[in-house]
């Protein structure tokens, strides 16, 4: 494969993901978790953080595009200084305005991320999606780092819609994988992530590919490595315009998805509520602390207590 010499060292990591042979993913997904320090090791020390021989990083590394591991692990040290440098630019970029011009420029760049991603989003992906969703015995979601609100927001939301859905949330790769000892055919994983990409997510992805299971994939491009073991691909853009990630289209498609899970099953869904208020309230769930403007009564109530302080002399006031 030729590569762009503008391509970063990552990216190409990406792009040629899915024809890497098992120990050069090994060495990709060391590098993606551990960047930091690979990026000042030599071709055998990073052959043994990975079990791999010397000669296996060195074709790793050819296998990018480069004519060595030096020009690699070059390319690979620029990478780092550009991330770590990433506070500067952003302080070139805003340091000199006001802080409502940050936030007229970031919530732009967010209305350009859900624009470019209702033009680009595949909806025969989508319906997939929610069928897979429904007919699935269980339902496992992974997203990490950044992800986690993305899968703690579908997760809370879905157990609304249907029973049975695991939220996979550690940082152990043997903890993730005990979690889904019981994945298979009849099941389904929700794999979120967008660069940095988590090659956690996608081990998890990977195993329940392996197991036979369906694989959703929420990220941002066509080229993600996420998609490498997914049959259903949901591609939501995360441009940033800042050090801070840009989640705000990931999640309108999760809300979107949400709201087409529950459309096909109003019933169900509304039942479901209903058993839940009733739980609240036989169990007192939320006491006088928690004030609902939506119930008649206490307005009334609220409007009696203004009246009676508004009758109050001077001297019983406090």
């Amino acid at each position: 494969m030729k590569f762009d010499e503008s391509v970063d060292v990552i990216t190409r990591i990406n792009e040629c993901y899915h024809k890497m042979s098992k120990g050069k993913r090994g060495i990709a997904a060391y590098i993606q978790e551990h960047y930091e320090q690979a990026a000042f090791m030599r071709a055998a020390e990073l052959g043994r953080n990975v079990g791999m021989s010397e000669s296996t990083v060195v074709r790793f590394a050819m296998s990018l595009g480069y004519e060595g591991y030096p020009e690699f692990q070059k390319a690979l040290a620029s990478w780092v200084r550009d991330k770590f440098g990433s506070i500067e630019k952003v302080g070139r970029r805003f340091g000199k305005s006001s802080e409502g011009e940050i936030l007229s420029t970031i919530l732009q760049s967010d209305i350009s991320n859900i624009e470019n991603t209702i033009n680009g989003i595949d909806v025969a992906a989508f319906t997939m999606a929610v069928d897979i969703i429904l007919n699935a015995r269980t339902v496992y979601i992974v997203g990490l780092r950044s992800c986690e609100p993305l899968a703690d927001f579908l997760h809370f939301y879905l157990s609304m819609v249907r029973g049975n859905n695991i939220l996979i949330k550690t940082t152990s790769v043997t903890e993730m994988f005990e979690q889904m000892i019981r994945i298979g055919v009849s099941d389904c994983i929700i794999g979120i992530s967008f660069p940095r990409y988590s090659m956690r997510t996608l081990k998890c992805m990977e195993f329940a590919n392996d197991r036979n299971a369906k694989v959703i994939t929420i990220t941002d491009s066509i080229h993600s490595p996420m998609n490498l073991y997914s049959s259903c691909n949901i591609i939501a853009k995360s441009e940033m315009a800042s050090i801070v990630d840009s989640l705000v289209a990931p999640l309108s498609v999760i809300n979107a998805l949400v709201v087409a899970l529950i459309m096909r099953r109003p019933e169900e869904v509304k039942n479901d509520l209903r058993m839940l208020e009733e739980a609240w309230n036989n169990y007192q769930v939320y006491l006088n602390d928690e004030i609902d403007f939506a119930s008649d009564d206490l307005a009334l109530r609220l409007t009696d207590i203004k009246g009676q302080d508004e009758n109050l002399s001077e001297k019983e006031r406090p």
